[in-house]
């Protein structure tokens, strides 16, 4: 319903083009409007727009009041008179008059001065962000520009966003390949991981994260102190950049200190991924799984952003005095992009889902295998048949609860802006709180429904049985489990915020180039948003395969007890990767607790000299 509205009610090449005062989108073929006789013009070669008063323009009800043309060229020289429109136009095939005033008859029809431009004509040049022709005079510039500020800035918030969107949408295009390509680098460094690889990732991500840091502060000390900051795009911009300058601060003191206290686990987590390398080695084509899903959810985003601007533009035409046009915008449509927008998390959501569901079950069915050298032909493909005939509904309901959960953050996050503007402390020391207790909670509950695909591709059960058993073989066997798979995750994880943080510094670099008119900091969330995303596409054939490597063993040690009625199904370098990993975390468990045993076995505590 949403798609089919927008579709239909949208255009939203008024907003990248622009459009003339009588309904025609400039750099395009039109439709005609009834009632407007000058509508519906091939204007294909016209994709400038050009008012006939720039030097006196005037702001009404957020539009502009002078009429406006669509024209092949701005005029370069300053036009002085009648004949010098006639000769501009003859000699550049632009038309600065009304369009049923014919070239011949400007310096002939005694309406002429009413049908053309205000005399004299300024210079001007087409501004590269909403092709406009810009005069160059000064006095005439100055008043064009404290118009469009002032248009900018009475624009609401969702408008503004759709422009900076399509504003950038070349980079943000070229920025999601690029995220693309440093995802598949890091899939084919953990395939042949080495020691030395890791050692190489961790000092990669620790000097990209205090480089983005230290960018992000500089850029905002730049933007706050810069004095022709008047838009309020651009005080947007300043904002949230000191928003994203503390969030990368934080980010990168909290994994620095996690990096010192993990330090000692680095060759266990080689052997890790040495173990995981070998099964996906195993599997044919595993490590090509997440490229459909890269395609995928191009598709789908494509798609979002097409349905997104096309409710941002939707309006009916109404004709005005003098055969003119004007767009009105429909009620309600703020709300449905609020719709629209938790669409675009769940069906993320159960796309990643559905490829962890894949993976699983290919994983699943080459560990329960007796005959390791002879593996089951085609897994992948068996996994997702099972996932299209069997288990949709369970990848429905995983992804549905976790963009539930997302839906409260995303309230909190508005009233948070809300009451900053109010100076409340407490109350936003409270938002603050509950923000971090939801995004905890989604974490917990992403991991927790990997889990849960995981038995399911075991048992054929549904996704709350699934969730079920799951919760309880971990709960069975966490202390066997947790310490093994958490400093791999951990390095799964820095690998993402390596492809996040390397992304937005090339979107830093590109956008700060083009700061006109410009909320170029929301593309660039989107920008994050989009490398995150791949990045842990890509990456999560490593962290499923590991999950569903540990529970696949779990549930092998709790069914079968080793004997020649009952032999295990997992192989003897796993077993004794893991028997090594229990032994280093009893050893270090042994000497934690040493002074104390110690104690109650006599030892006397002397008293400090």
């Amino acid at each position: 319903f949403i798609t089919g509205y927008a579709v239909m009610a949208g255009a939203a090449e008024r907003l990248v083009l622009g459009y003339d005062s009588f309904g025609n989108i400039c750099g395009r073929k039109n439709t005609p409007v009834k009632g407007a006789p000058l509508s519906g013009q091939d204007m294909t070669n016209k994709k400038y727009v050009f008012f006939l008063n720039s030097c006196s323009l005037e702001m009404q009800s957020l539009k502009i009041s002078s009429v406006s043309l669509c024209v092949s060229s701005c005029p370069q020289e300053q036009l002085n008179s009648l004949e010098d429109l006639q000769s501009f136009a003859r000699n550049n095939g632009s038309c600065l008059c009304v369009y049923n005033l014919n070239v011949s008859s400007y310096t002939l029809n005694p309406k002429a001065a009413e049908l053309c431009p205000a005399l004299p004509v300024p210079p001007s040049k087409s501004f590269p962000l909403f092709n406009r022709c810009v005069p160059q005079n000064p006095e005439c510039y100055s008043k064009y520009a404290s118009v469009l500020i002032s248009t900018v800035n009475k624009m609401d918030v969702f408008h503004r966003i759709l422009s900076g969107i399509l504003a950038g949408r070349d980079t943000v295009i070229g920025l999601s390949f690029l995220a693309l390509a440093f995802s598949f680098m890091l899939v084919l460094a953990f395939r042949f991981i080495r020691t030395l690889l890791v050692h190489t990732l961790i000092a990669l991500v620790v000097f990209g994260l205090l480089f983005v840091s230290g960018v992000l502060w500089w850029l905002y000390y730049d933007y706050r102190n810069d004095p022709s900051t008047e838009l309020e795009t651009e005080k947007e911009n300043v904002k949230f950049l000191l928003g994203y300058a503390v969030f990368s601060t934080i980010v990168t003191v909290v994994l620095l200190s996690l990096l010192f206290v993990l330090r000692k686990r680095l060759q266990f987590t080689v052997q890790l991924f040495r173990i995981v390398g070998k099964i996906i080695g195993r599997i044919p084509f595993l490590l090509f799984q997440p490229l459909w899903t890269f395609l995928i959810l191009i598709v789908f985003w494509l798609f979002w952003v097409a349905v997104l601007l096309s409710l941002g533009t939707a309006g009916t035409a109404q004709t005005t005095s003098g055969g003119q046009v004007e767009y009105r915008a429909l009620s309600g449509i703020s709300y449905m992009a609020w719709y629209h927008f938790i669409g675009l998390i769940w069906t993320s959501e159960f796309i990643l889902a559905c490829q962890q569901m894949t993976i699983a079950g290919a994983v699943v069915t080459c560990y329960f295998n007796r005959n390791k050298n002879n593996p089951p032909p085609h897994p992948v493909l068996s996994s997702i048949s099972v996932l299209f005939c069997y288990h949709l509904g369970t990848a429905v309901k995983g992804s549905f609860l976790i963009a539930i959960l997302r839906i409260p953050r995303i309230v909190l996050f508005y009233l948070y802006n809300i009451l900053k503007q109010k100076e409340s402390a407490c109350a936003k020391c409270l938002f603050k709180c509950c923000f971090c207790w939801f995004w905890c909670q989604e974490s917990c509950l992403r991991y927790f429904n990997q889990h849960a695909y995981t038995t399911t591709a075991i048992n054929g059960t549904n996704f709350c049985t699934s969730a079920k058993d799951a919760v309880f073989i971990l709960a069975k066997n966490s202390a066997k489990l947790a310490s093994i798979s958490c400093f791999g995750d951990f390095i799964l994880f820095l690998g993402k915020v390596f492809v996040v943080c390397f992304t937005v510094f090339g979107g830093l670099m590109a956008f700060n180039y083009h700061r006109e008119l410009q909320a170029w900091v929301v593309p660039l969330l989107l920008v994050g948003f989009f490398a995150y995303l791949m990045s842990h596409s890509c990456l999560s054939v490593f962290e499923v395969t590991a999950d569903a490597m540990f529970l696949c063993f779990a549930i092998d040690m709790e069914t079968n007890d080793g004997s020649e009625e009952k032999p295990y199904f997992v192989d003897q370098e796993l077993l004794t990767f893991v028997s090594q990993s229990n032994k280093l975390t009893e050893g270090q468990k042994q000497r934690s607790t040493r002074p104390f045993q110690d104690n109650e076995d006599g030892t006397e505590l002397q008293p400090m000299v």
